[in-house]
């Protein structure tokens, strides 16, 4: 009898797609990577999902994210995006945390119970302990690395860490993550070098610079890392 995943299983095969409803993922961050990973992992039947994140959905996230509605402006991005997959799996078990990750929260997740982490956060401190607390534990972990200034969406690889080239912030971590012993991470990350973005009026008042974004490259950049975690899953 057809379900909402028997188009699924005509790909993986009933065994593969038993598998991702055993299956528990943590995804950390789920701004314009983050909210598509979570998307794709839903649609492809993942069991348990993990959403940590503790902003709240504004203005101008409308341009890039997928739970970004005029309607959703000022709620928590991991309520949204809980009601959005109970509506696509009800039998998705879905825990939501108003987590801002740092090596300080760090210590309210167990990454043993999870299958697979992904890493959507922004900050490096934050990126570096999800890959510290990955490798203690044994844990699979993919992380994103920087998805803004782009305009190229077919310029996204998967490679290691030690493999990438042009991306400053896969720059910077590979430095981090080799102070810290950790030679090898899984990452998606892009050759396209950064756009500079035009100055805006935050920017303006002596502000930092605001990365530009745009809607079809950071949803990109979460499908891919979906993919990855569905494909390493059912190995």
């Amino acid at each position: 009898m057809p379900n909402q995943f028997s188009r699924t299983e005509l790909l993986l095969g009933e065994e593969a797609v038993e598998k991702l409803s055993k299956s528990r993922v943590a995804v950390f961050g789920v701004g314009g990577v983050g909210g598509y990973t979570v998307e794709a992992l839903v649609r492809s039947g993942i069991g348990s999902i993990d959403i940590i994140d503790n902003d709240t959905v504004s203005l101008t996230n409308l341009n890039r994210q997928i739970i970004a509605l005029h309607s959703t402006v000022g709620k928590y991005k991991v309520d949204v995006l809980s009601d959005r997959i109970k509506d696509i799996n009800p039998n998705c078990n879905v825990k939501a945390y108003k987590t801002f990750y740092t090596p300080e929260t760090a210590g309210e997740f167990d990454f043993s119970n999870y299958d697979y982490v992904v890493d959507a956060i922004d900050t490096v401190k934050g990126k570096i302990e999800l890959a510290l607390q990955a490798k203690a534990s044994g844990t699979p972990i993919i992380s994103s690395m920087g998805a803004g200034n782009k305009l190229d969406a077919t310029a996204f690889e998967v490679a290691d860490i030690s493999k990438t080239s042009v991306c400053p912030l896969a720059r910077v971590m590979r430095y981090e993550l080799r102070k810290r012993g950790i030679n090898h991470l899984k990452v998606v990350y892009s050759k396209e070098p950064p756009i500079t973005p035009n100055e805006s009026d935050e920017t303006a008042s002596g502000r930092r610079q605001i990365p530009g974004s745009i809607a079809f490259v950071p949803s990109v950049a979460g499908l891919i890392i979906a993919g990855e975690v569905i494909k390493d899953l059912i190995k």
